[in-house]
């Protein structure tokens, strides 16, 4: 199953990990995911079944995470 494990430093990850709750606990078709928080970045792990499910759900989770950050960096998260 291909996997993919993404470490992004952010400024604002306590609330983009509380805005991707939701999503990671929802079903994505052919995709697991899980998100933490570490000291000074998100790591957010996702498998799938193929390719075409990973990329689907690499984009939608990197698109949520640009929408957060932009909205923390506009309320001064």
């Amino acid at each position: 199953m291909p996997q993919a494990t993404l470490r992004l430093a952010t400024p604002h990850g306590k609330a983009v990990l509380e805005a991707l709750r939701p999503e990671v606990g929802r079903e994505i078709p052919r995709t697991r995911a899980s998100i933490a928080l570490g000291e000074t970045e998100i790591v957010l792990d996702i498998e799938a079944a193929d390719l075409g499910a990973l990329r689907a759900a690499l984009n939608s989770y990197l698109r949520w995470i640009r929408i957060s950050e932009e909205i923390g960096s506009m309320v001064g998260e």
